[in-house]
């Protein structure tokens, strides 16, 4: 399967433009909100779920031991939070149903 390029920001102002009618500047606009709103509740560790896309889940790693790839040197990892998507059973439909044609 070949991978296509990336949907960058401006692709999705133009499909907001083309499909909503806003203006160019009220869908950047928009669109910086909506992903605004999104990352402060993640930033605060809250789930955002949305209806028939999916949830993305603010997990929380411990620390664990490591290994360098390149120089094989073992090393610490520390602890952190990471995002994490857990996509809708509709999307996973989707997608799928594109991988079948």
């Amino acid at each position: 399967m070949q991978q296509d390029k990336a949907v960058t920001r401006s692709e999705i102002m133009d499909s907001i433009v083309r499909e909503i009618g806003l203006t160019r500047q009220d869908s950047g606009e928009l669109l910086e909100r909506v992903l605004e709103l999104i990352s402060d509740e993640l930033t605060e560790g809250k789930t955002v779920k949305l209806a028939r896309f999916g949830n993305f889940v603010v997990r929380e790693k411990r620390a664990r031991m490591g290994r360098n790839p390149k120089t094989k040197v073992a090393a610490e990892i520390s602890a952190r939070r990471v995002v994490a998507f857990r996509p809708s059973p509709l999307l996973k439909q989707r997608v799928d149903t594109l991988t079948e044609k």
